[in-house]
């Protein structure tokens, strides 16, 4: 191992309870910050080019992502699931439903509800903007290795709240 690499390796002690407990120091955990910071702007910027062209931003990618992952969800469900205000997904839904991007039909049970599903159209851009971001992640997945990938996966699931999390895994299962 490099001397560069030590400090970034964890520490590992044995609890006399036998289990093994990691203890990173404040500096290695800034490290991880700042690793996730710039993974994150290169996880978005394959699609944030593609949205560049059509005057979109990042909010208009999460509401197709969503929408794309659980055709006919309300309105309220996206807020939800997005965390954000009322005022701010009706202006991205406005757009990407006057773009032809975006269908939203009164509901049958409740018609106060709106469903939204996203047309063809809106297909055809949300694939385009999965298929980069899929690549990206495929290839770093394919250098990590399976064993990283899985730890990767615990660490951001350990990151979220436990109400994020509840639903993150009803989104999961929902497509499972």
């Amino acid at each position: 191992m490099a001397e560069g690499d030590r400090r970034l390796e964890p520490r590992m002690r044995a609890p006399a309870s036998g289990e093994t407990l990691l203890y990173l120091t404040d500096e290695q955990l800034r490290q991880g910050a700042e690793a996730m910071f710039f993974a994150y702007r290169g996880f978005t910027a394959d699609p944030d080019r593609i949205l560049a062209t059509l005057s979109y931003g990042r909010a208009h990618h999460r509401a197709l992502h969503f929408i794309n992952g659980a055709p006919g969800t309300t309105v309220n469900n996206l807020l939800a699931t997005l965390g954000v205000t009322k005022q701010s997904l009706n202006r991205v839904l406005r757009t990407l439903i006057e773009d032809g991007l975006v269908e939203s039909r009164v509901g049958r049970v409740d018609k106060r509800e709106r469903h939204l599903f996203l047309t063809e159209e809106g297909k055809a851009l949300e694939r385009e903007l999965g298929d980069a971001q899929r690549a990206r992640m495929r290839a770093a997945y394919k250098q990590a290795g399976p064993e990283a990938v899985a730890g990767f996966r615990r660490v951001l699931e350990a990151m979220m709240d436990p109400d994020m999390r509840r639903q993150y895994q009803s989104l999961r299962e929902g497509r499972g």
